[in-house]
Parts: structure tokens; C-alpha cells; sequence
């Protein structure tokens, strides 16, 4: 059985008082378990938690990751549908309380690509607020952006999206500027998959196992290397 413990939460177990998250477009579900928190069967009280922050991409890649990190590291999920705002922020702070974590991986973009999500001009200072809310919430902990993976096209995977590629391209340009100005070092998901199209599932935003392994293990040889500079 692998170490981790589904909590059977959306966002109503880390506070009644918010609405369960949502996600209006059909083609951005969570394509898994869904929108949840799920922490770790901690065995080992003296290993490092992890915190993997992220959308569907997450849900594909987390089962290969946690096992890479078995033994290593206790591993916490937040699988989620959020983009850039304000609400967000708040929310992540709440989140973090679950912590202490020693590392955290995080990413947004396949869910503010869309018109109207992100207003022009906030991006950046509201990503830049994101890091801000990590750092003062876990001073101590290892932060690590991992960029947006590559739209493809509908039933053509092998071809990239003309019309949504370009924002997610944008989107990991200002969220690259903001982690260097920050010291956030990335781990490029986009670059890692780009010329590996022939893996995308072929409904634009997913993946095969093979890719996602990929990606776990990109995930985790960083992770690791965070956590022996500790």
C-alpha cells in the first residue's frame, strides 16, 4: 500500500466556511482521485515532508513520485484547480498549516489560461505573492517552482495548441521572472516534455504514464538535491 492516506477532503476540510473548489471548464477536470489534500502516513517521524502543490498534472505524476521519495520523504499532496489570485494566497496559508515542510514543489497555469481569470497586469504580483505567503508561512523550507507541461491539440498530440500554448508559455515566462528575482529555482516541466509530444494522451492537457514518470522523477532528483543542502 503506498504512504499516503486520502482524506476525503475538497477545500471543506481545511475551512468550512469556503465553498468546495470548482473547476466550470469540462476540459480541465482533475483527471484522477480530484481536488483534495492528502498527507501522508507518517511511519517515520525523523524523515523530511514534502509538499507537492499542483492540478491534474499532480494527480499523474504524484503516484511515481511518492514512490521515488519512499523512505526519503514523508509526502503531502494539495491537487488543485486555482490560478493566480488573491484568494488563493489566503488559501495557501491555510494549507500550510498542515506543515511544517522542509520542501515544497508548487505550480499554476493550466487553469488561468483562460479569459477573464487572470486580470492584465496582476500575474506577477500575485505570483509573486504566492512565494511570499511559502516564505513567511515556512522560513526554513526549500520552495521549487515547477512550469506549466505543454497544451497539445485535440486528437493531434504530437501538435502543439495555436491558441492556448502561447498563454501557458507566457504565463511560465512571468512565472520564471518572479522565482529569479525571488531564488526560487524551477524545475522546467514545459522544457522537459515539449519535444516528447508523441507521450501527450492526446486531449490536450494530459499525459501518458511514460511522460508523468518523467516528470516525477525530474521532481524528485530536485527535491532531493534541496534536501541535502539542508
Amino acid at each position: 500500500m503506498r504512504p499516503l492516506l486520502c482524506l476525503l477532503l475538497a477545500f471543506t476540510a481545511v475551512s468550512a466556511e469556503k465553498p468546495a473548489p470548482v473547476e466550470n471548464d469540462k476540459r480541465v477536470q482533475s483527471d484522477g482521485k480530484g481536488w483534495r489534500i492528502e498527507k501522508a502516513v507518517i511511519k517515520d517521524a525523523k524523515l523530511p515532508r514534502v509538499l507537492l502543490v499542483g492540478d491534474s498534472i499532480l494527480n499523474g505524476y504524484q503516484g511515481q513520485a511518492t514512490k521515488l521519495l519512499a523512505g526519503k520523504a514523508n509526502v503531502d499532496l494539495w491537487v488543485n484547480p486555482y490560478n493566480q489570485s488573491e484568494y488563493v494566497n489566503k488559501l495557501l496559508a491555510e494549507v500550510l498549516a498542515n506543515g511544517p515542510y522542509d520542501v515544497v514543489v508548487f505550480n499554476m497555469g493550466l487553469h488561468g489560461w483562460q479569459e477573464g481569470r487572470i486580470k492584465p497586469g496582476t500575474f506577477e504580483p500575485l505570483m509573486r505573492g504566492y512565494v511570499e505567503v511559502l516564505k513567511a508561512k515556512l522560513p526554513k523550507a526549500k520552495l521549487l517552482w515547477a512550469s506549466s507541461t505543454p497544451v497539445t491539440a485535440k486528437g493531434k498530440p504530437t501538435e502543439i495548441n495555436a491558441e492556448i500554448n502561447p498563454n501557458i508559455i507566457e504565463q511560465n515566462r512571468m512565472a520564471a521572472k518572479v522565482m529569479a528575482e525571488m531564488n526560487v529555482p524551477v524545475v522546467d516541466f514545459y522544457g522537459l516534455l515539449i519535444d516528447k509530444r508523441e507521450l501527450a494522451r492526446g486531449d490536450m492537457f494530459h499525459w501518458t504514464a511514460p511522460a508523468y514518470n518523467l516528470i516525477a522523477q525530474a521532481a524528485v532528483d530536485a527535491i532531493l538535491r534541496e534536501l541535502a543542502t539542508k
